[in-house]
């Protein structure tokens, strides 16, 4: 399992002595996480160098004598891979989530809150398996720690718990697709050819690679006109290139449109423009 990055930013002090905070067994509060929405129900798509800003919306109910201070106390939404046991990976929210009350009881509070989930592709995904489904769960973490060492002591402690299954969402490659028609000028009814690629963000390796043998559409849209119509259906080769023919009718672009896998986002080609004579 890898060790919950969480353990680690809760307690940055440690940092400073080179220690880890040990899980401690500890009364877990009763906390309800519901109506969870990751990135407003749509997949997570990650290129290879930006972080993408994914926002968290979801109601927290707590003992009413329960603090979160987020500052030694914190609640929050994570994402993980694997069971919730034995994560084989995780990325959790800012720690400092936006919370205001709905609702209260002589024992609960009832909270509306929002944050952030930063899924930095060079910190948070590491090989292709991250391009997959998956589970959201809430969490709790409590820690503590004495780092004066004037006693020739120190001491530090962090209570966790988890509560999985809130929802599902998609983390999907970035993709890529470029366009090139040619020869430009061409005379009417000469052949044009329409070259590309296809590539897909590679998170082992920090660059994109060639996406092989997937449909990649080819649409033109006139001068003058601003809708594209599809012409043919291109399937991707060696290294992702993308090769067809057509026959020079009018002036217009061509584009290449990839509709995207399960694993791996939508891309658009930016029109290249042919003067047909």
């Amino acid at each position: 399992m890898r060790k919950l990055a969480i353990c680690a930013a809760l307690t940055g002090a440690l940092a400073l002595t080179g220690l880890a905070a040990p899980l401690a067994q500890a009364a877990t509060p009763d906390l309800v996480f519901a109506g969870v929405t990751v990135n407003k129900g749509k997949a997570i798509v990650v290129g290879t160098t930006a972080a993408v800003k994914v926002p968290v919306t979801y109601t927290l109910t707590r003992p009413s004598d329960l603090v979160i201070d987020n500052k030694t106390t914190f609640a929050g939404i994570m994402l993980y891979r694997g069971g919730l046991a034995g994560m084989d990976n995780d990325i959790e929210g800012t720690l400092a989530p936006t919370c205001t009350t709905t609702a209260t009881t002589d024992t609960t509070v009832t909270e509306s809150c929002s944050d952030t989930i930063t899924v930095d592709p060079e910190d948070s995904l590491y090989e292709a398996a991250d391009a997959t489904t998956w589970s959201v769960a809430g969490f709790y973490v409590r820690s503590s720690y004495d780092l004066d060492d004037s006693d020739d002591k120190i001491s530090a402690s962090s209570d966790f718990a988890a509560w999985g299954n809130k929802g599902k969402v998609k983390v999907q490659r970035a993709a890529k697709v470029t366009a090139n028609a040619s020869p430009e000028p061409v005379k009417k009814g000469r052949t044009i050819t329409v070259t590309g690629a296809l590539t897909r963000a590679n998170w082992e390796t920090g660059k994109y690679s060639g996406y092989v043998s997937q449909p990649a559409t080819l649409q033109f849209r006139a001068k003058g006109s601003s809708t594209y119509t599809t012409v043919k259906t291109v399937t991707s080769g060696i290294g992702g290139a993308l090769k067809t023919t057509v026959k020079a009718s009018k002036d217009g672009y061509f584009r290449y449109v990839f509709a995207g896998t399960s694993t791996t986002g939508a891309a658009t080609a930016a029109g290249d423009y042919i003067d047909v004579q």
